[in-house]
């Protein structure tokens, strides 16, 4: 039987996606639950499986389109033979009979003399014209839409209420708002050109707009240009929108890490043989992180319009380099895990990211990140604040380091760390406060991993 493939809806607030990778080609056989096309929306990247064993018959969107949940984007044989219930047709419009031609009126009796034309009304004022009534626009925030749609609104200052909407439900689409956006200075235009007065003197020309500078011309076959990945424009538009939002401010301590290394050179042997899990150090971070977001509260935070929401939950976000660009997956209430929970949750995160598991609930509602850029060897870096939250913790490598400690020259395990923190919720003092209480519990670390 013949059954329909189609995009899925990952996650309430997702109504479209885009299909980024066909990974059978018509008339090649797959078996159900097996991945047959690679997706990317506004929250995640999947892969999606197959709905039955079959043969891939017809694919309706090809990769790179992007189309509304529920729309069909394949067909599959299925291999079992039985047919397909046929959706129900639906009923042929009624054919409405021709209406009777009218009758011809009858002809006006001919006057036997004309009658006298009647004298013309007296000359009157004529009446005002009534002014238009302005009919205010439904409030952007009762409008139907996707988060990526609403931020491209407030980015392009775009009432979301004055876009036509041809999405499932009355939803406004991303191409809904594209197009709106691309039509609205011709639109605009026009009805200010229509209410000049004609007697008006014209105004002065406008100075031309500068010209849009021609592409760069390269030499043939000294460079390769390829389209950016769904994902990758996604990035794009999340790190551009949060450094106009947020006011960034840095701050780096340097931090002895010594404790925590040697715990876990002593440990991971034996952690592992008991929990089945790699130790790794970031569990050692995370745990001293939930520890001062208790203490300091504004760093789990947001800011709405001119209030800030203080978050009773902490949902650590994780940043997880991928092959094909950057995921940050969260783990959901981490002040209820303890060291093994935490370390658990980092491993089965990373490992689904990489394999393309993730739900989208998986990667949202975080409350503050943390980059660990220091698995490649780099010092300290400058994180990006991932919106809507107001800090992000950066790890740096942990380096062999000359230290002075009670006048005298050793060795240690020095790691630096970076807190990018939004200035319009979080002053310097309170960052500095909160990176030097972190420092303390990783310097004196005294809690068991066990």
């Amino acid at each position: 039987m013949a059954v329909d493939v189609v995009m899925p809806q990952m996650g309430e607030s997702i109504f479209e996606g885009t299909v980024t990778k066909w990974l059978r080609k018509p008339g090649e056989s797959v078996r159900r639950d097996e991945p047959l096309f690679e997706i990317s929306t506004d929250k995640v990247d999947a892969e999606i499986p197959a709905p039955a064993t079959g043969v891939l018959k017809e694919i309706k969107v090809p990769a790179g389109q992007t189309v509304q949940v529920n729309t069909v984007v394949a067909v599959l044989e299925s291999s079992d033979g039985a047919s397909a219930p046929a959706p129900a047709a639906a009923p042929a419009p009624a054919v409405a009979a021709p209406a009777p031609a009218p009758a011809p009126a009858p002809a006006p009796a001919q006057p036997a003399a004309a009658a006298p034309a009647p004298p013309p009304p007296p000359r009157t004022a004529p009446a005002p014209v009534p002014a238009p009534v302005a009919v205010a626009a439904a409030p952007a925030a009762d409008v139907r839409s996707s988060p990526l749609v609403r931020r491209l609104a407030q980015e392009h200052g775009v009432n979301l209420a004055a876009v036509p909407a041809s999405g499932e439900g009355g939803r406004v689409s991303k191409r809904d708002l594209l197009e709106y956006i691309e039509n609205k200075p011709a639109a605009a235009a026009a009805p200010a050109a229509a209410a000049a007065p004609a007697a008006a003197p014209a105004p002065a020309a406008a100075p031309a707009p500068a010209p849009a500078p021609a592409p760069q011309v390269y030499a043939p076959g000294s460079v390769r240009v390829e389209p950016m990945s769904i994902m990758r424009q996604r990035i794009a538009e999340h790190m551009v929108m949060s450094k106009h939002t947020s006011p960034h401010v840095y701050s780096v301590f340097a931090v002895d890490a010594t404790a925590i290394v040697q715990i876990r050179d002593r440990e991971k042997a034996r952690f592992e043989s008991s929990t089945g899990q790699k130790l790794t150090f970031m569990p050692f971070f995370l745990q001293g992180v939930v520890q001062t977001l208790r203490q300091f509260p504004a760093l789990n935070s947001s800011m709405q319009e001119k209030s800030i929401v203080y978050k009773n939950d902490i949902n650590l976000g994780i940043a997880v380099a991928l092959d094909w660009g950057l995921i940050v997956p969260v783990i959901k209430h981490a002040e209820e895990k303890n060291f093994l929970g935490l370390q658990r949750a980092v491993n089965d995160l990373a490992e689904r990211a990489r394999t393309k598991k993730l739900l989208p609930d998986e990667v949202q509602d975080g409350t503050f990140s943390i980059s660990n850029y220091g698995i490649y060897g780099g010092l300290f870096g400058m994180p990006v604040i991932n919106q809507p939250q107001v800090a992000i913790l950066g790890i740096g490598g942990i380096h062999k380091t000359p230290m002075v400690i009670n006048d005298a020259i050793a060795i240690r395990s020095l790691v630096y760390l970076t807190l990018s923190f939004d200035h319009r919720v979080v002053d310097g003092a309170t960052a500095d406060q909160a990176l030097a209480f972190l420092r303390a519990q990783i310097e004196n670390w005294n809690t068991p991993i066990l």
